[in-house]
């Protein structure tokens, strides 16, 4: 866990500090009456916290700063779509109600907190039964990758077990944050009259990208880059156009997030969505000529997973391993 040991605690106090105010900022922006400017508000609200917690921790551990940036960048995004929801002509949500939304749920729907406090709705109960099975779950594969690379007995250079522990550290992560963590979130805050949705939903069962990314996996980013992104260059540039600066967008985030806390492999998250921008127009242009990816359930599937997996150590490269990933289960030297 050394990579999420902060060197320098004051620096947290001050980054805590740094999110309140641009939370606080964040909130400001969304009451602007001038609907371009309050835009431009948000969008810089975006890059100077950005920029301003990457400077604030560039003496941290890398599992320190991606925590920092990341929620630098989630507090940002809430002004964003905030502000694009309501020129489209939605109503803004009261104070405690936008704060709620902007600090405690990673999804980017703020009509789903305007009745929060109201009657609880369906399927809270589920939500959180369904989150504890996966933690349950997550938190299985993460001790299997902990024991193939530090249990006595275990066969093999110390480096292939680690490569081998990788593929159970990750698909444990994904469960215990994804797939258990956000569920329960979204349960509690059902239960509490939110319209929250669980943001991972089934995605091994898509037989298109266009379904991945747009209707199964983290409907938080897909909901962001459509509401930040798309609608707003839709008009402007027609679908086509738009989609692949909404996926160069999501790449573009993926480096923030991967890329600038370890301060190396840059540019690789990008080409990952670069790729998969691609394909999603090469999908298109199957199913324009009759030969749709999804004719057969079990082909498009192979479709899906073949483009997700094979260019996927492009997108958690090695020095991100190194810096985040590994330090999980005490793994600090470099391979």
């Amino acid at each position: 866990m050394t990579g999420y040991l902060p060197q320098h605690p004051e620096t947290l106090v001050w980054v805590g500090v740094f999110l309140l105010a641009e939370l606080l900022a964040g909130f400001a922006v969304t009451r602007m009456k001038n609907a371009c400017l309050a835009l431009a508000g948000a969008w810089l609200l975006v890059v100077g916290a950005t920029a301003g917690i990457e400077r604030w921790t560039v003496l941290e551990p890398a599992g320190v700063r991606m925590l920092a940036i990341i929620s630098g960048l989630l507090f940002g995004m809430k002004a964003v779509v905030s502000v694009e929801q309501q020129a489209a002509g939605r109503e803004r949500l009261r104070r405690l109600n936008w704060l709620l939304f902007a600090a405690a749920w990673p999804g980017m729907r703020p009509t789903a907190f305007a009745a929060v406090f109201a009657s609880s709705r369906s399927r809270w109960r589920e939500l959180l039964i369904r989150g504890l099975r996966n933690l349950a779950a997550g938190g299985l594969l993460v001790g299997i990758a902990w024991s193939i690379v530090w249990l006595p007995g275990e066969t093999g250079a110390f480096s292939t077990r680690v490569w081998l522990a990788t593929i159970f550290l990750l698909s444990g992560l994904s469960l215990i944050v994804h797939f258990g963590l956000f569920n329960l979130l979204a349960g509690g805050w059902r239960l509490a009259g939110a319209d929250c949705q669980a943001l991972f939903r089934d995605p091994l069962r898509s037989t298109t990208l266009a379904e991945f990314w747009g209707r199964r996996w983290n409907l938080a980013f897909s909901e962001m880059t459509a509401l930040a992104v798309f609608r707003p260059l839709r008009g402007v540039m027609g679908a086509r156009d738009a989609t692949l600066l909404a996926f160069l967008f999501s790449g573009l985030l993926h480096e923030l997030a991967i890329s600038v806390p370890v301060q190396a492999g840059y540019g690789l998250p990008l080409l990952y969505f670069a790729l998969h921008a691609m394909a999603i127009q090469i999908e298109a242009w199957f199913s324009r000529n009759g030969l749709p990816v999804d004719s057969l359930a079990w082909v498009g599937r192979l479709w899906v997973l073949g483009w997700l997996l094979l260019p996927l150590p492009i997108l958690f490269h090695p020095a991100f391993l190194r810096g985040c990933v590994w330090p999980l289960i005490g793994v600090v030297d470099g391979l």
